[in-house]
């Protein structure tokens, strides 16, 4: 991989990156710091229906799902750009061939080659079939 592709996967990763962390603060403002009261939008100090309740609690515990999911997706956002800058970014991590350009635009954060990574695939369903 050349120079040139290296600072264009790079500049992906990082805006993806930046995407990313404002979609966790997105998060984290509306609904993981918000009180029951705030997101409700009910000023009075009446206690809520069990219902309402249930469905804030629902709400937030998708927003803390969104949020970890998220945040595993950075976490592969920058472990890329570590590979950008220690030379590995584009080398298989399990053969080390080159991962094709075509896989990196579509995963820019890939660190297997398509091959590998369809094996590690199929080893994931044949272990859940086996239990």
């Amino acid at each position: 991989m050349n120079k040139r592709d290296l600072k264009k996967f790079e500049a992906l990763l990082l805006a993806k990156r930046a995407e990313i962390v404002g979609e966790i603060d997105s998060i984290k403002k509306t609904a993981m710091n918000t009180t029951l009261t705030e997101a409700s939008g009910d000023l009075s100090t009446h206690t809520y229906h069990m219902a309402d309740q249930g469905t804030d609690a629902e709400e937030r515990e998708k927003s803390f799902y969104f949020a970890s999911k998220s945040g595993r997706f950075l976490y592969h956002l920058d472990e890329a750009l570590r590979r950008i800058a220690d030379g590995t970014y584009g080398k298989c991590a399990t053969c080390s061939q080159d991962i094709s350009i075509a896989r990196l635009e579509a995963v820019p954060h890939a660190r297997f080659c398509i091959s590998c990574k369809e094996k590690e695939e199929q080893d994931k369903i044949r272990s859940n079939t086996d239990h």
